[in-house]
């Protein structure tokens, strides 16, 4: 059974950084997509990036790009998203998904999906200006 699971999160002044994980487990060989979302009350969903583990290749979202990086530690099977100059508007449920890859191409809009085979329950980052 895959599982995925966040950590990292918590209170951070403005300026600051965090680094959240999401820690795979159960997932079959092959390759995956795994990606990082957020969603702030009263907010729809936005997907930060996504990350091929095949390639090794993240593919950040354009309004986060910049400040946001994707990595991972293979031997762990944990995605890192390293964030930087944290804001108050990044205050939200972070959470991560993976799905396998379909296609070779399937990673690169994978953060722009709304439904996903795996989910982890999020971790909650909170930004004080």
């Amino acid at each position: 059974q895959v599982q995925l699971v966040e950590s990292g999160g918590g209170s951070v002044q403005a300026g600051g950084s965090l680094r959240l994980s999401c820690a795979a487990s159960g997932l079959s060989d092959g390759s995956y997509c795994i990606g990082w979302f957020r969603q702030a009350p009263g907010k729809e969903r936005e997907g930060l990036g996504s990350f091929d583990t095949d390639k090794n290749t993240s593919y950040i979202s354009s309004s986060v790009k910049g400040r946001f990086t994707m990595s991972q530690d293979n031997a762990k099977n944990i995605l890192y998203l390293q964030m930087h100059s944290l804001e108050p508007e990044d205050t939200a449920m972070y959470y991560c998904a993976a799905d396998k890859r379909k296609i070779p191409t399937y990673c690169i809009g994978y953060y722009k999906r709304t439904s996903y085979d795996y989910r982890g329950q999020g971790t909650q980052v909170t930004v004080s200006s």
